[in-house]
């Protein structure tokens, strides 16, 4: 007996992923612009959230915005994703992430090897799925969908 799980049209999972990546980036350039102006860089990069080459130092300014934007934004569009597609969290944020180092790659004309980058990506990830998650389970928590797992 298969799970009794009501999956939602292509046309409305579409338009959902559509409007987490434009949240998504609406907020990482907002969060890069103002991390840019509080930490005073001498020029603002448009490439700064593809940006997986500065070197991984505390004392360079260029990676410290790069970094912190990048935790700021995924920790800001966990809520926000619940705005946008009440649950099922996990699964966007994991999808626009894809997205993202598909972009990334593509920006930076390069597949990122860098290990800070995917770890703070990785960290990222889990902040956006956790906080998203608990917040959908505590607002649409008589709405949530649970599998039927009797027959299974």
């Amino acid at each position: 007996m298969p799970l009794k799980i009501k999956v939602s049209e292509t046309k409305v999972v579409f338009q959902n992923l559509f409007l987490c990546a434009a949240v998504f980036y609406t907020v990482y350039y907002l969060v890069y612009v103002i991390c840019f102006i509080a930490i005073r860089l001498d020029s603002f990069d448009e490439l700064g959230p593809f940006d997986f080459k500065t070197n991984p130092s505390w004392l360079n300014k260029k990676y410290l915005v790069n970094l912190i934007s990048l935790e700021s934004t995924f920790v800001i569009c966990g809520p926000l994703f619940v705005v946008v597609v009440e649950e099922w969290i996990w699964d966007y944020a994991c999808t626009i992430t894809v997205v993202h180092v598909i972009i990334t790659t593509m920006m930076m004309m390069e597949f990122p090897f860098t290990v800070h980058w995917w770890i703070s990506l990785g960290i990222g990830l889990s902040t956006m799925i956790c906080g998203g998650q608990i917040l959908a389970y505590l607002l649409y928590r008589d709405n949530y969908i649970y599998p039927v797992l009797d027959d299974f």
